[in-house]
């Protein structure tokens, strides 16, 4: 495949980067990066690269903190001594959560407008304390089809394609990775289709693109494509950790490390969450490219880690993605930090997870503690209004790990807390809020506004809520000529 890249550059002046790729007679407007000035330095960058145990320890030192001063991490297996806290009754440790609708100076929000303001202070805290900050220069990313089948998929005629987003070498620095993404559409749509994009394991991505997409059965953490393009719409598959490794020994590699010329993390550096993030907006920019796919009709989906990633991007994106599907994000995801259940903030900053926050954010699992973050997870969802997000969990019958027949471990009560006091920001927003302050009985779905909740029977799977969200995203992503209400 002939591919002609153009690169404006005017090195070490201020400029701003385009970067078109071509297939055929069909050009890619890949990416558009901020003005800024370019290093003049032709010596490349030497990556520096160290386990995650190793930079771990070398982001407590930047606080004069040790491992020692850390909390200890409660286990999920409620039969052991270190079990963590699932007593509804013992959760409410930290009752008074931040006001999202209250300036940090006290004064009141008032106005949408005042709004856009708070968004920006609330934005702030969790640059700095939580999710940490992305850098202002960003890489082009030069989109290649790397196959086109025309294939049956759930007994529609389909068209998939399977792209590579290419990125790298940049600012002297030789680190270079691909964005993996499958589409699929509607063979005879009758114009540009709405597409739900999965951010999935990278399990279910290699199980997709192995063979036949009829023949691919998504894996517990998956869900099932052919829902989605048998009513009318597209269905893609993006694979975070294609572009941003899930470990700590990463770092200094994928988006991040590229960005950071292949040095670690400064304390408020981006973590691995907003990178993958970045990574679905930048496959919603190819979505804009391509004839087949609406892009103001792109819905996110993802469960567990991932579900986190959909709530981050929906928070920093809030206007680019149609609809969200969180399922079972738990800590560090919809659950509210400040309910004691389930997991837990030391567990966060464990050795193998850390990676997913800033360096800020170990501070908390220390003598700081959830009721000392200026932020809490209700104020994500808040960041997220208007656009219509359904979150959803398993029972708490069992962990979700030790006893696999539940899902505790994600604290679906407190994803549900969360979501009621992000309920006044969407009302002022002019959208409906979940309708209820008080927890459903199991399997009954709140789906009246733009903030939804539903707790499934079973653990820790995205698949019984599934068929609810496509349901609930029909009222906001329309087939080309559907009629709507």
């Amino acid at each position: 495949m002939n591919v002609a890249v153009y690169l404006r550059r005017r090195a070490g002046i201020e400029l701003g980067l385009s970067l078109m790729v071509v297939f055929g007679a069909q050009t890619y407007v890949a990416a558009q990066v901020s003005s800024t000035s370019l290093p003049t330095d032709a010596k490349p960058v030497v990556s520096q690269h160290l386990t995650a145990e190793q930079d771990r320890a070398r982001l407590l030192g930047l606080h004069g903190l040790t491992e020692s001063d850390l909390r200890t991490a409660p286990v999920p297996d409620a039969r052991s001594p270190k079990a963590t806290n699932y007593d509804e009754a013992k959760a409410d440790v930290y009752p008074k959560l931040p006001d999202p609708l209250v300036f940090n100076n006290g004064q009141p929000v008032k106005t949408a407008a005042d709004w856009v303001k708070r968004r920006r202070e609330i934005r702030e805290d969790f640059d700095r304390e939580v999710l940490g900050r992305s850098p202002g220069l960003m890489p082009a990313v030069e989109w290649h089809v790397i196959s086109t089948v025309h294939e049956k998929y759930g007994g529609v005629d389909v068209i998939t394609k399977r792209l590579a987003g290419r990125v790298g070498p940049w600012m002297n620095t030789q680190i270079t990775f691909s964005i993996d993404l499958l589409l699929t559409v509607p063979a005879h749509a009758a114009g540009p289709v709405p597409v739900i994009m999965e951010l999935a394991f990278a399990k279910d991505f290699e199980l997709a693109t192995s063979g036949p997409l009829d023949s691919y059965v998504p894996t517990p953490w998956g869900v099932d494509g052919k829902l989605a393009v048998q009513r009318g719409w597209g269905f893609a598959i993006l694979n975070p950790v294609s572009y941003q490794k899930d470990d700590g020994s990463g770092l200094t590699e994928g988006i991040i490390g590229l960005s950071n010329r292949g040095q670690p993390r400064k304390l408020d550096d981006w973590g691995v969450l907003r990178a993958w993030a970045w990574g679905a907006e930048q496959a919603r920019h190819y979505f804009e490219m391509d004839k087949a796919v609406d892009a103001k009709q792109v819905g996110l989906v993802g469960h567990s880690r991932f579900g986190k990633a959909v709530l981050v991007t929906m928070a920093y994106e809030y206007r680019e993605f149609a609809v969200g599907y969180v399922s079972s994000s738990g800590e560090g995801g919809a659950k509210l930090y400040r309910h004691i259940y389930g997991e837990q903030i030391p567990n966060l900053a464990s050795a193998s997870l850390y990676h997913w926050f800033d360096g800020n954010f170990l501070r908390y699992a220390g003598k700081l503690n959830a009721g000392d973050l200026p932020v809490d997870n209700h104020e994500l969802i808040a960041l997220c209004a208007p656009q219509p997000l359904f979150i959803g969990g398993g029972t708490d019958a069992g962990d979700g790990y030790a006893n696999p027949n539940g899902d505790a471990w994600a604290d679906p009560r407190g994803m549900f807390l969360a979501e009621v006091a992000a309920g006044p920001v969407y009302r002022m927003m002019g959208a409906k809020d979940l309708g209820s302050m008080e927890f459903p009985a199991m399997g009954t779905a709140l789906v009246k506004g733009e903030l939804a909740f539903r707790q499934h029977e079973g653990g820790h799977t995205p698949a019984p809520n599934w068929p609810y969200f496509l349901e609930f995203a029909a009222k906001y992503l329309h087939a080309p000529g559907e009629q709507t209400h």
